[in-house]
């Protein structure tokens, strides 16, 4: 499912975790639902489910109104996701560790970036054993703060790593529209969905994918026909 494409071969890869890289299994709404109850209200899990791919703690201002009620559901939910990762519900996508390693091998930069906190993107790092799978890693708070949709995390995984020497030289990767919309926004050359995870094909091309794939093990044999 690739498209004909041109450009700069990448040499700066973003990579989205959950649903790309690492499998939700359902993982986020069930956080989401704990905390929710914790907090004593009513789940939506229509919006959670629109805004897969979006920073946390954004979703949760959204849901909650006030700055405090969202702040105490973020803390709810991550203390929830981390319980799930803590009693072994989180693995790695079929592939997904030797796609980051062919890219490496392929002599690109792989940065691994979430809309999860800090402490909980590095749980599930510790999970999983990758630590040192890839050459960075960014959280929200990482870049600013804003998370996605905004480029902010692609533009500092460029600016940290000074991989590229243009925009036109990365490639972002997510299971989510706003995966996709990041990586328009960032200028990148190309904006890959993997069907593994939130979104469809016509939601992830509706947002801006140039192309979509079955997962994210495909990655490195699109690249290497740049």
């Amino acid at each position: 499912m690739t498209d004909t494409h041109s450009g700069a071969s990448p040499k700066l890869v973003v990579l989205d975790m959950a649903g790309t890289t690492v499998a939700d299994d359902g993982l986020v709404e069930r956080a989401f639902v704990r905390a929710a109850e914790r907090l004593g209200a009513e789940p939506d899990l229509d919006y959670v489910r629109r805004t897969m791919g979006e920073s946390k703690i954004s979703v949760f201002r959204a849901l909650f109104g006030t700055e405090e009620r969202a702040q105490r559901a973020n803390t709810e939910f991550e203390h929830a996701y981390a319980e799930l990762v803590d009693s072994g519900a989180c693995a790695p996508l079929p592939g997904a560790a030797e796609a980051i390693a062919a890219l490496r091998e392929q002599g690109r930069t792989v940065a691994l970036t979430t809309g999860f906190s800090r402490t909980t993107q590095d749980a599930i790092l510790a999970a999983l054993g990758w630590q040192d799978i890839a050459d960075l890693t960014l959280s929200p708070a990482d870049a600013g703060g804003r998370g996605r949709p905004y480029p902010d995390m692609v533009l500092t995984a460029l600016l940290r790593t000074r991989a590229a020497d243009s925009v036109r030289e990365i490639a972002v990767a997510g299971d989510t529209a706003y995966d996709m919309l990041s990586g328009v926004r960032s200028g990148a050359t190309v904006v890959a969905g993997v069907l593994t995870g939130a979104h469809d094909e016509k939601t992830l091309r509706e947002a801006g994918a140039t192309h979509v794939l079955d997962s994210v093990a495909a990655l490195p044999a699109l690249l290497a026909e740049f």
